[in-house]
């Protein structure tokens, strides 16, 4: 049976004074599966994702959301129709405790069930190992511990699709090792779109790589596909194991 593409863009062309940032991008995202995108530093990750989420307007091209044309919601629009994301810049409540971030993200959704928000905030603390921190002040977190709040603050939104832009990076390896433990978990359960230097945590999580070079794509498939490019090897992977 073949994938359900749950947003799909086409054409997407982002283009700054003359320069082609992104060019004619047409690229799925497949429903309950994880797909990295992967590709030297320039090749336009961040702009794609930009205008994915809606924080960067495109010159031309269609954003697809569950069958919608999205193209032209702003990114708080997007977020209410399924959309979460993470950056790299993390984007917590420092002043707040690692309960109420997450107690905040959840109430999104189940603001008017005290008893759902609370089971769910709980729920989200406990998969995602903050647990014994949730009292601790957000700020006093370590960079690593920051960024795992923040994924947790997009997993309590019960997304439709979770955008994660290099989480790993900052973490320890003993965290990363349990970042990769999580995105195993959450199989099936939420579509992913993970755009990350690490190819370690790409090889051993994705299902399907898209990589971007010079703000096109360069290919798309599964990673064993990905890996035995030879336009790939030549441009990325033969170079250098980090975006």
């Amino acid at each position: 049976m073949a994938a359900v593409n749950v947003l799909e863009t086409k054409g997407l062309t982002k283009i700054y004074g003359g320069v082609e940032a992104n060019l004619d991008i047409d690229f799925q995202l497949r429903k309950g599966q994880i797909t990295a995108l992967i590709g030297p530093n320039g090749a336009g990750k961040s702009t794609f994702v930009g205008m994915v989420s809606g924080r960067t307007l495109p010159t031309r091209g269609t954003v697809s959301f569950a069958g919608k044309d999205i193209s032209h919601l702003p990114a708080h629009k997007r977020m209410q129709l399924g959309m979460a994301y993470t950056f790299q810049i993390t984007s917590i409540f420092p002043g707040l405790s690692v309960y109420d971030n997450v107690d905040l993200a959840a109430g999104r959704k189940l603001a008017n069930d005290k008893t759902a928000l609370a089971q769910k905030t709980t729920q989200v603390l406990d998969r995602i190992g903050l647990t014994d921190r949730a009292d601790q002040t957000a700020q006093d977190l370590s960079y690593g511990h920051q960024r795992i709040l923040e994924i947790a603050m997009g997993l309590a939104q019960d997304p439709t699709v979770f955008i994660l832009d290099e989480p790993t990076q900052g973490l320890s390896e003993s965290e990363v090792d349990d970042f990769v433990t999580l995105m195993k978990s959450l199989a099936g359960e939420t579509t992913i779109l993970l755009i990350e230097h690490n190819m370690r945590v790409v090889s051993e999580t994705a299902d399907y790589i898209t990589v971007l070079d010079q703000g096109q794509v360069l290919a798309s498939g599964t990673p064993d596909e990905i890996h035995r490019n030879a336009a790939v090897q030549a441009a990325y992977l033969g170079t250098t194991s980090d975006a």
